[in-house]
């Protein structure tokens, strides 16, 4: 065998090595390419079964070309051929993996924007729910304080019931004082009433009211016998009534004071007359004088307003108004 046959098996050899080992090794790359691919984004696998189809048919081609180099070693014609068309398709799959790459990391940045998004909408949730969360705790600050104030304003309110409990009896009390205490005087004054002489009940208090006729003459202000002893039986129920203040009213119409002396007017002679009665009373009891109040009304707080003689006679007249010690009641009061 000639040495150019030599030498044309060696450059065949030779470029059937290269051959061999130029694409194993790419192949290599390319499916380690692929997995990481498959890996990353699973939305390129139908891209990457493409590429195994290449694959596996550059492998049959390889084979073929193995096959074919054994009884064609002189044809260098057809291995140019094989090996341009090994590498326009290793140059596809370069371009295919080059693709593939940029849309991983277009993929891969997309991701890391949403989840800054993601991160961003997360802080702003969290924001909000400490804004939420401080105004549920200054909510429950306020109730706390409402709830408090409920608490005081029953307190104070249970505290006033109690109170009204104690006035309402107290006034319960004092009222059957009242009623008692108009009994008493009734029946002391017996045979009086209707004779110039009414007892009345009203506002907590009992009216003894005597005119004129039973108590004086007119334009007189000593106190005729018939007048002193009703006011001598009056004091002898308020001496035994200790708890009731008395006030003596004198009270004329509205004629003019004809008399003279020391009396110059109506003024004076209502005066005069309640201090005469409060006399009868000191005078004939052991009645606290501190108890009396004698009070001239003179005409100006006439019964009836009209200017006839029987008005007149009702106006002429002389109010004993006896009322319970209220010192109890007021302290109640002030207590409120």
């Amino acid at each position: 065998m000639s040495n150019k046959v030599f030498f044309s098996i060696g450059i065949l050899l030779a470029g059937l090595f290269l051959f061999s080992c130029v694409p194993a090794r790419k192949f290599g790359d390319m499916k380690t390419a692929k997995e990481n691919c498959e890996t990353s984004l699973e939305e390129c696998k139908a891209q990457n079964n493409e590429i195994n189809i290449k694959l596996k048919e550059l492998e049959t081609q390889f084979e073929l070309l193995k096959k074919q180099s054994t009884g064609l070693v002189n044809d260098t014609t057809v291995m140019g051929i094989s090996l341009r068309t090994i590498k326009t398709q290793y140059n596809d799959i370069e371009k295919l993996n080059k693709t593939l790459q940029d849309k991983l990391k277009e993929q891969l940045k997309g991701n890391q924007a949403e989840q800054m998004k993601l991160l961003e909408e997360l802080e702003q949730a969290r924001i909000d729910l400490q804004k939420k969360q401080d105004a549920l705790f200054e909510l429950e600050s306020e109730l706390n304080q409402k709830q408090a104030n409920i608490d005081k304003s029953k307190a104070e309110l249970e505290a006033k019931n109690k109170r009204l409990a104690e006035l309402e009896r107290k006034l319960t009390y004092n009222d059957s004082i009242v009623n008692a205490l108009k009994d008493k005087v009734s029946a002391a004054l017996l045979g009086f009433e209707g004779d110039g002489l009414t007892i009345e009940q009203k506002n907590g208090k009992v009216y003894v009211s005597l005119d004129e006729k039973l108590l004086f003459k007119s334009g007189r202000w000593d106190v005729d016998p018939k007048g002193q002893t009703a006011l001598k039986n009056l004091a002898g129920v308020l001496e035994k009534n200790e708890d009731i203040n008395i006030v003596i009213e004198g009270h004329t119409d509205d004629l003019a004071y004809g008399g003279n002396g020391n009396i110059q007017d109506n003024w004076d002679l209502s005066v005069k007359r309640a201090t005469a009665i409060v006399k009868i009373i000191l005078s004939n009891s052991k009645v606290d004088a501190k108890r009396l109040t004698a009070s001239g009304r003179g005409e100006f707080m006439p019964i009836d307003d009209s200017k006839t003689k029987d008005a007149r006679a009702k106006n002429r007249r002389t109010e004993i108004i006896l009322t319970p010690k209220l010192d109890e009641l007021f302290r109640i009061l002030e207590s409120n």
